[in-house]
């Protein structure tokens, strides 16, 4: 047998109860890590954040991040992925040269870790036409006109025409 429903409304209370101490607390700490966060976004460069962020870099291009000042070592996962270079000023140049993810530590003087981020390293999208004869691939850059691009990944008759190409105009202009 069903039992009658309640006809008793409640009322609301005119004004929610004020949140306690504690909650405020959190609150202000939550607030205050997300601001730690975006701090270096805020600031208008990148730079190395005390957690796990990832810096994005395209193969063959340079980005510059900057370390933290106590920074006394550099480390890199992976240097077959990305290359570093430590510049004056606490600048430090990351340029990617295959694809793939890697790490990068920094260490205070006395090994002590004080930063740590991920590395990816990307191909770039922009103006880059691949063709695929049957099981070879070649790559070109298309900016505007298209000209043979050495691209990881490349057929190995592609890739060493190319690059020796490349080669021998890059020492020509050195003479």
């Amino acid at each position: 047998m069903r039992q009658p429903r309640s006809t008793q409304q409640h009322s609301p209370s005119p004004r929610p109860a004020a949140p306690s101490l504690s909650a405020r607390r959190f609150g202000a700490r939550c607030l205050s890590a997300v601001l730690i966060a975006l701090l270096p976004a805020l600031a208008g460069s990148p730079a190395l954040a005390q957690t796990t962020d990832t810096v994005s870099v395209l193969v063959n291009h340079a980005r510059v991040v900057r370390l933290p000042t106590t920074t006394g070592t550099v480390v890199v996962g992976n240097p077959s992925i990305a290359d570093v270079a430590v510049q004056k000023n606490g600048n430090l140049v990351i340029t990617g040269k295959a694809y793939g993810l890697t790490n990068l530590i920094a260490l205070d003087p006395g090994g002590n870790i004080i930063a740590e981020s991920k590395i990816r390293v990307d191909a770039p999208s922009d103006a880059i036409i691949v063709v695929q004869r049957g099981l070879d691939r070649e790559s070109y850059s298309c900016t505007p006109k298209c000209q043979p691009t050495i691209s990881l990944g490349d057929s190995k008759q592609f890739f060493e025409d190319a690059g020796g190409q490349t080669e021998r105009r890059n020492a020509l202009a050195q003479k």
